[in-house]
């Protein structure tokens, strides 16, 4: 059976707790080289996972004509430039999330994609959870209705990641663009990928470098200066072609409890998330019903499901062209909280 053979940018975190476990459960695809910045990171990671090529540099593993295809994990402001470089080289590209740190630079990847012709996939797993799968299976089958009010909310009272996460520079933004993109691309999803028109936001930092004892947090690699200049927390609306609207809000740290909600209302029903029940009527009377969609992890999800799209030439399930247009909106919720006023997208 014919592998991708997959070369991984960037050693750090995401790579190391979710996409190689993925990989290692995907019979369809192969790690065969890794490149890091920091090449002593990079020959740690290959000799972990029994990769046979590390690499310091882009360039050098993009040059490794056995890879079929790259998986970008690099820092933010990474994403965008690693996604041109392996477009132009011919290879298929799945890009964590955020696709860019800013909306002309995803312009300029998707450009590079489109004109390469290759696979692309943001990495965006929310999109393979199973229940929210499930819920999007049900509204293409008419079970909601048209989805015209939705909300989302990623709360955390104190969950700050440290190193690059916080320095705009590198990362681009803050909790926007680290855990409220998962909420708004999967409410997004959910509610049929409507053609997002105008936003209106706020984005403050104003817990900063807190020093509240006895928490976890993501521990991010530390990058030159390591400021904390990037908001730690965000709330706006989102108003779509069709009419309708998607409020959100995210924080990394915030004085109230941690909370994570979705709420999608239709015209002829409505879904809640954990647990996933559906609002409607059943003969005339109200009804709730709850669902159970089944295990199954959102990343190995994703990355089978890629695997698969490179082998088969399907299309994959976050193109290019929403990957830009979920850039758009996060670029939206900064230019209107940078503006004190809602904006046109």
């Amino acid at each position: 059976m014919k592998k991708v053979r997959i070369g991984i940018v960037g050693a750090g975190n995401i790579a190391t707790n979710a996409h190689m476990p993925a990989y290692a459960a995907c019979d369809k695809a192969e790690v065969v080289a890794v490149a890091d910045l920091n090449l002593e990171r990079a020959e740690a990671f290959a000799k972990r996972f029994g990769i046979p090529h590390a690499y310091a540099s882009v360039e050098e593993l993009l040059a490794n004509e056995d890879i079929d295809a790259v998986d970008v994990c690099t820092w933010n402001n990474g994403h965008a430039l690693v996604t041109i470089a392996a477009a132009k080289a011919g290879k298929h590209i799945l890009c964590e999330k955020p696709f860019a740190d800013s909306l002309e630079h995803a312009l300029e990847a998707r450009a590079a994609v489109e004109e390469a012709g290759v696979q692309f996939l943001l990495g965006v797993p929310s999109r393979f959870n199973p229940q929210n799968a499930l819920v999007r299976e049900l509204l293409d089958k008419g079970e909601f209705g048209d989805i015209y009010y939705a909300k989302t909310s990623y709360l955390r009272r104190r969950g700050t990641p440290t190193g690059w996460f916080t320095d705009k520079r590198v990362a681009g933004g803050g909790p926007i663009l680290d855990i409220a993109v998962h909420r708004i691309d999967a409410a997004w999803y959910m509610m049929g990928n409507p053609k997002p028109v105008r936003v209106s936001a706020a984005v403050s930092n104003r817990l900063g470098a807190f020093r509240t004892k006895g928490i976890e947090r993501w521990q991010g690699t530390p990058c030159p200066d390591n400021q904390n200049d990037t908001e730690d927390f965000g709330a706006g609306a989102i108003h779509f072609e069709n009419g309708a609207i998607l409020l959100f809000e995210a924080s990394w740290a915030i004085n109230g409890p941690d909370f994570q909600y979705t709420q999608l209302y239709g015209t002829k029903g409505g879904v809640t998330l954990d647990p996933l029940t559906v609002y409607g009527e059943r003969n005339g009377y109200l009804s709730d019903d709850k669902l159970n969609p089944g295990p199954g992890k959102s990343f190995e999800l994703e990355i089978a499901h890629f695997v698969d799209c490179v082998l088969t030439g399907a299309p994959t399930r976050t193109p290019v062209d929403q990957a830009c247009d979920l850039q758009r909106m996060l670029q939206g919720i900064y230019d209107s909280a940078r503006l004190g006023r809602e904006v046109t997208l």
